[in-house]
């Protein structure tokens, strides 16, 4: 087998890998990745705002707007209106939300992100080099990607700048 063969082999086992994951997290909990990682940063910072949320997970503020509108209509999350500032909106997990929460799989990116820790530097530098190089080869650099592993929200990542659309996640 040729040596692009193998690459490609390998690109195709790791987006497998991450819809497989996308599949079961979708599955045990009904939640997608993106909406996964919001409800974690809300869990971490309780009462953070929605531009907050939207710039540690590295998504648009009409996506984050647009996934909780459907984690607060699952009643996963709360919005409370701050009673000083009438402008400024705190999101809360819900009961339901944080069971729900302590019950979901890790997510994908968080058990790459203990393994790729775990390598010596000048290993992790090597694999990032390599990477951004396959990107430039396959011409991906233009395209926009947030660290999210899962193909849902790299779909609707395109598709946002395609359509100017909120993408369903």
């Amino acid at each position: 087998m040729e040596k692009h063969q193998e690459l490609l082999i390998s690109l195709r086992k790791v987006i497998r890998a991450i819809d497989l994951h996308s599949k079961q997290l979708s599955k045990t909990s009904g939640l997608t990745s993106p909406q996964l990682l919001i409800m974690l940063e809300i869990d971490r910072v309780s009462g953070v705002n929605s531009s907050q949320v939207a710039k540690v997970v590295n998504l648009s503020a009409a996506t984050v707007t647009n996934i909780l509108d459907r984690l607060e209509n699952k009643g996963l999350i709360s919005r409370v209106r701050d009673t000083k500032d009438k402008r400024k909106v705190g999101l809360y997990l819900t009961d339901n939300g944080k069971t729900l929460l302590d019950s979901a799989p890790q997510p994908l990116q968080q058990h790459f992100i203990e393994n790729f820790s775990n390598l010596a530097q000048w290993e992790q530098s090597q694999l990032l080099s390599s990477i951004e190089r396959l990107a430039d080869m396959m011409n991906a650099n233009e395209i926009d990607a947030a660290p999210l592993l899962e193909l849902n929200a790299m779909s609707a990542s395109s598709a946002i700048k395609a359509n100017t659309d909120t993408p369903k996640t």
